[in-house]
Formats: structure tokens, sequence, C-alpha cells
């Protein structure tokens, strides 16, 4: 009787649905390295057939990571293309061994901050918001625009920004948005959307820290004037 291939198998012992099921840490080597390969023959499944690769280097990815091309095509059911395929997931696991995590940006003041987000607001002829989002240690873990408007406004939903805070797992945000005009201080509707941000923070314990009016020419900050306290 011919081995059944990956997509007859139960949903449970399939290695793309088991990854997006149970997550990556759930599976083998043997699981992962299926994945990569694709597809077996028609007497061995992916895994199956990985578990042979496997083996053949005592299961230890470190003497596994050393072969090549050469080495690869030898096993019934890789050619070059599954080889090739094999060798660059294999090369990028190196380079990340050997790099380093970017170290992240961390908040020490509105005049930081505004340096920060001139590549993003700065020489605009309209007004553009965005929210940064801070990890527990007050580094940026990303800037990113929530909308985008006309010379004088722009709509701002304080769903949308909670929304990516918590889907990036913030633990605080600042926002920040432009006056193009260049006047610095803020509207009657800047205050209301900032002590909205702060109370909503407040109730789901996800502070708002500043919120930051950015002109050309230099920049209000809500916490350096003591109006989010």
């Amino acid at each position: 009787m011919e081995q059944q291939g990956i997509k007859s198998w139960a949903e449970d012992d399939r290695p793309r649905e088991k990854l997006i099921l149970k997550g990556k840490m759930a599976l083998s080597d043997a699981e992962l390295l299926a994945i990569i390969i694709g597809s077996g023959t028609r007497k061995k499944s992916a895994v199956e057939l990985s578990k042979e690769i496997l083996s053949s280097y005592g299961n230890n990815l470190t003497e596994f990571s050393r072969v090549q091309i050469d080495d690869l095509v030898k096993f019934s059911g890789i050619g070059e293309a599954k080889a090739i395929n094999i060798i660059a997931a294999l090369e990028l696991g190196r380079r990340r061994q050997g790099s380093e995590a970017p170290q992240k940006l961390k908040v020490l003041g509105a005049a930081m901050l505004y340096q920060h987000l001139k590549p993003f607001l700065g020489d605009l002829n309209h007004e553009e918001f965005y929210v940064i989002m801070l990890n527990h240690a007050n580094e940026i873990i990303q800037t990113k625009q929530v909308s985008k408007g006309g010379m004088s406004s722009t709509i701002v939903d304080g769903k949308i920004i909670f929304n990516m805070a918590l889907t990036n797992k913030a633990s605080a945000i600042i926002v920040a948005h432009n006056h193009p005009s260049g006047n610095i201080n803020p509207s009657s509707q800047d205050v209301r959307l900032t002590n909205s941000l702060r109370e909503f923070g407040k109730f789901i314990d996800l502070p708002l820290i500043d919120h930051l009016i950015f002109t050309d020419n230099g920049y209000f900050s809500f916490a350096e004037q003591g109006l989010l306290n």
C-alpha cells in the first residue's frame, strides 16, 4: 500500500497545519525540514524522507548544517531544486546566528522624540498622525501612521491606535501629529483627543506617555507641559 501524501493525513499530522495550529515550537526537526522539502515520494512522505536525511547525519543539526547540494541529491526524492531550498534555509539560520538584534531606540524625552519624528513628519504640507509603540523599557517597537488628512486636520480613530498597540504587544504609546501651518499650540480638538486616549489607556493599562505636536520649527509636548497627569 502506498504511503499517503501530507494533504490526505489527519490535520494534526500535517506539518504546515500543525505549525499554524500549535506553533513552530511544536514541530520536530523532521517536520520543519519536511515543510522546506514540500513533498515526498510515492513511497515516502516528506516527513519520512526528512527523518531519513537527518538520521544519516546522526540527527545532529550542527552536522547537517554542513551539508552540500551534492550530498542532498543522493537521497531519492531530493532533486536540485529541493536541495537548494534546504541549503538556502540553512544559510539563513547561519546568518541569523551571526547577526545581532538591532538596538532599539529608547525614548528619553520629547526633544529626542522630535528628532525621531523628523523623517516621518518633516516638510509636509498636510497633516499626518502617528502612534509610537513602546516596550516596558520605553524602547520604540514601531512607529506607524494612523491617518493622513488635509492642511488643517486629519481624522483619528482611537480604536485603530489601541488595536495597533495591542497587536504589537506594546506596553505604552506616544502619539504625534504635525501642524503644517507651523502653529505649535494644540487645538481644542487635540486636547479632547489626548484626554480621551489618556483615559482609555489607563482603563486597559496601556498608558499614553505623550502627545507631540510637530512643526518644522519646534514641537509642543503634552507631557512636558504637565497635561497628562
